[in-house]
């Protein structure tokens, strides 16, 4: 018969090596992760070129403005929206859930202001250029509206 101090002794260095060696699987499996994503940087360079645009106006205040009116004439609800990191998340649910998030940011001369846009569909990175062109085509005018002092 075992000794129960024993018992519990070694029943916990089980368990204690079994919890190890998941977190050791686990970081090797998440350093593979990221070494895989170096593989497809050249995918990543064109998405990013798919997701951003560039506006002739230095003033961010206006662009959030005019990013958050453009998503809600497209039917997105604002979940959250921070001038100060300049970002705008929204979700449409109609049938599905499509979430946005944009950023807009100064561009390297500080004349413009590049916007960027990440959408995912339930929870997969829309990839598909069609849904980017769109928004960007929508802000686009609104942008011209905007600057033009149109209602």
């Amino acid at each position: 018969m075992l000794n129960k101090p024993n018992f519990y002794l070694m029943r916990f260095s089980l368990l204690a090596i079994a919890a190890s060696t998941t977190l050791i699987t686990g970081c090797q499996t998440m350093q593979e992760r990221v070494l895989d994503s170096s593989a497809d940087s050249q995918t990543s360079v064109q998405l990013r070129a798919i997701q951003s645009r560039s506006f002739d106006t230095a003033d961010k205040q206006k662009t959030m403005r005019t990013v958050i009116a453009t998503l809600q004439d497209l039917g997105f609800v604002v979940d959250k929206a921070d001038l100060d990191l300049g970002s705008v998340s929204a979700t449409k649910l109609s049938g599905y859930a499509l979430r946005i998030t944009v950023n807009v940011r100064p561009g390297a001369t500080g004349k413009n202001m590049i916007v960027r846009a990440n959408a995912q569909y339930n929870i997969t990175p829309v990839t598909d250029p069609k849904p980017y062109q769109d928004f960007f085509v929508s802000l686009q005018k609104s942008m011209f509206l905007t600057a033009n002092n149109v209602d």
